[in-house]
């Protein structure tokens, strides 16, 4: 678990280079990650089943099943589809293969050799966008668990015969509860 109760966020690196999973591996030390490194697109759709990752790292051109096509199916994937993938190459900086990243659905296009830094900024941001948006998951569920036991409350207390207590309960039950017309609440009835 990392700070504030979540799990730390995955980064998935995708390479049939030994020497290039430990480079990555090193250039993202010290970031609030676990790196999880395969040698290949197949491996890296088998652990996409098992596990989120907050962004891929993965190199375009591999023997097997390419960066491009594993980059096709991970966006075909309902539960995967919004994991942002950078891709990393060896390859001059042919426009065209980078148009052919960005067409597989990828974030960004980075030719080797390529600044650590700017790689560590990227990572960093969607791993912070990541972080956020569990956050926002874990507080939406507990808003949802907290109006159903108000709902809950409410209806027992709208039961006859409880007096003028129960009334100002239900009252204050009810102006803690978000209003219905409120587009960002979901009713849990």
């Amino acid at each position: 678990m990392a700070e504030g109760g979540f799990t730390i966020a995955k980064v998935l690196l995708v390479d049939d280079r030994q020497d290039n999973l430990v480079a990555l591996e090193a250039m993202l030390q010290g970031l609030p990650v676990e790196p999880v490194a395969v040698s290949s697109g197949e491996s890296a759709l088998k652990r996409l089943l098992v596990d989120d990752f907050a962004v891929i790292l993965m190199d375009a051109q591999m023997p097997g099943l390419d960066g491009f096509e594993t980059a096709g199916h991970i966006k075909r994937r309902e539960r995967t589809r919004h994991i942002p993938i950078i891709f990393l190459t060896a390859a001059d900086r042919d426009a065209r293969l980078a148009l052919r990243g960005y067409a597989a659905g990828a974030v960004d296009y980075l030719t080797k050799p390529f600044d650590p830094w700017v790689l560590r900024a990227k990572v960093a941001i969607f791993v912070d966008l990541w972080v956020k948006t569990q956050q926002l998951r874990q507080q939406a569920q507990q808003w949802a668990r907290l109006s159903g036991a108000a709902r809950e409350a409410i209806r027992l207390l709208d039961g006859p015969h409880l007096g003028e207590q129960a009334e100002r309960a239900r009252e204050a039950l009810r102006a803690a509860l978000p209003h219905e017309t409120d587009p960002m609440v979901r009713p849990t009835r």
